[in-house]
């Protein structure tokens, strides 16, 4: 097994899903971090006030996996299921 890397973009379509982001990302991103087998795990914001470049690394299938459950289960992913995401993943 080998590392995992997803890569891409959180794209929202009005303000008021950007402020869901925003209100909710730093709680996610720290979560996201201190998970077993995150190596990084970056959201930043681009010049459109939007859009969001995402950039994951995972030692393996495994820890991914559990992150994406983990994420998926928490506020975050509740929150956030309607958002546009569109990633390429490496490794799996």
């Amino acid at each position: 097994m080998g590392t995992v890397i997803l890569e891409g973009r959180l794209l929202c379509k009005d303000a008021a899903e950007a402020e869901v982001v925003k209100k909710l990302l730093p709680k996610h991103i720290r979560l996201t971090k201190a998970e077993p087998g995150c190596i990084s795990f970056s959201v930043t914001p681009t010049e459109d006030p939007w859009v969001w470049m995402v950039h994951e690394e995972f030692e393996d299938s495994g820890a991914f996996e559990a992150h994406q459950q983990r994420a998926a289960a928490s506020k975050w992913g509740q929150a956030t299921s309607g958002l546009q995401r569109i990633y390429t993943i490496k490794g799996l």
